[in-house]
């Protein structure tokens, strides 16, 4: 299999996420935008749940983008394997993300068959200067 094979595009995604993890999109949640064979785009609107004081956006809020947009781009290749699992996840906050919608951008790295790696740029919508980078391993469930 190679990276560029997709198994999942953005509809069949959004509709197994949100039957497998019933927090994932609904009124609000995290949607995935694009899914093409250079990686996967997933949006999350903003809320204020999501800030900490100082009135940015949390880290554990962007830990878990980064995280959902990593399996986001695993399932688009392997298809809906529901136990796949992150293994690792390093993240570097680079800079205060403002209160508003986050952007993650993941693109695989490696996709093997047990393991895959990838890297996790997000952003602030509507700017281009990071907000944080995360490197992610999932373990990839022996599937047919």
């Amino acid at each position: 299999m190679t990276l560029q094979t997709l198994k999942m595009d953005v509809v069949t995604l959004n509709t197994f996420l949100d039957g497998a993890f019933p927090h994932w999109g609904g009124d609000g949640g995290t949607r995935v935008v694009e899914a093409t064979h250079t990686g996967v785009i997933c949006r999350l609107p903003f809320n204020e749940a999501q800030l900490r004081p100082g009135g940015t956006v949390s880290g554990p809020t962007l830990m878990g983008l980064a995280d959902a947009t990593m399996y986001a781009a695993v399932l688009s290749r392997i298809g809906p394997v529901a136990l796949a699992v992150t293994t690792n996840l390093t993240i570097n906050f680079m800079r205060k993300p403002e209160p508003r919608a986050t952007v993650a951008t993941c693109r695989l790295l490696k996709l093997g068959k047990r393991l895959a790696v990838g890297e996790v740029a997000i952003t602030s919508e509507g700017e281009t200067d990071l907000v944080a980078h995360a490197t992610v391993t999932y373990s990839i469930p022996p599937h047919g």
